[in-house]
């Protein structure tokens, strides 16, 4: 089952919530289990970088089913270069974005840009867990 609409929003509230309480400025990425962004949301101040980072981290989680940080390792492997290419780019390898399972199948994904790898983790994570 694929992600509503208020889920997503709700989502994206838990991750800047979070980032509030650390104090730091985050883009937050929404999407389905296909990668498609569903949500996204911008605080004041955040880099503008962190708009592609949220979105490319968000797409790698869904489309491996797992933290995008426990991909960085694979990165240069070249089934995860032709997969990243084959997608047209837009997936990044790094830290920051977590699945969201739903009945043991990827129902999609979050997010995060703007912090270190861990503080986007913790907010996409805290933006996960809201709606389990």
């Amino acid at each position: 089952m694929s992600l509503t609409l208020q889920e997503a929003n709700s989502i994206a509230e838990g991750a800047l919530a979070h980032a509030e309480g650390l104090g730091i400025r985050i883009c937050v990425a929404v999407c389905d289990a296909g990668g498609r962004l569903l949500a996204f949301q911008r605080m004041d101040g955040a880099i503008w970088a962190a708009v592609y980072g949220s979105q490319g981290k968000a797409a790698a989680s869904a489309a491996f089913g797992r933290p995008s940080g426990d991909l960085t390792e694979r990165a240069d492997h070249p089934t995860f270069r032709g997969i990243v290419a084959a997608d047209g780019g837009r997936m990044i390898l790094g830290r920051g974005a977590v699945p969201v399972i739903r009945n043991g199948s990827v129902a999609g994904a979050c997010g995060v840009g703007g912090g270190t790898g861990e503080e986007d983790e913790d907010c996409a994570r805290a933006g996960a867990d809201s709606i389990l």
